[in-house]
């Protein structure tokens, strides 16, 4: 039984994640040769400012782009 986790940043939508699910399992079904529904997916979000990218907070980096 496969268990795929996802860390992502809040803020996609339900269908978008949804949409994800589906993908992901999918892909895995076949690259795995795993039954469909022995797939676990699980998507953990975390909030912006949890989150860094080279050591940078990720919402201050948001704020700056969306400045210019």
């Amino acid at each position: 039984m496969p268990l795929i986790q996802a860390t992502i940043i809040e803020g996609r939508t339900q269908e978008q994640k949804d949409a994800f699910f589906e993908g992901v399992a999918d892909v895995a079904s076949k690259t795995l040769n795993a039954p469909l529904p022995s797939i676990r997916v699980v998507i953990t979000e975390v909030p912006a400012e949890h989150w860094s990218i080279g050591g940078v907070n990720k919402a201050i980096l948001d704020s700056k782009n969306s400045k210019k």
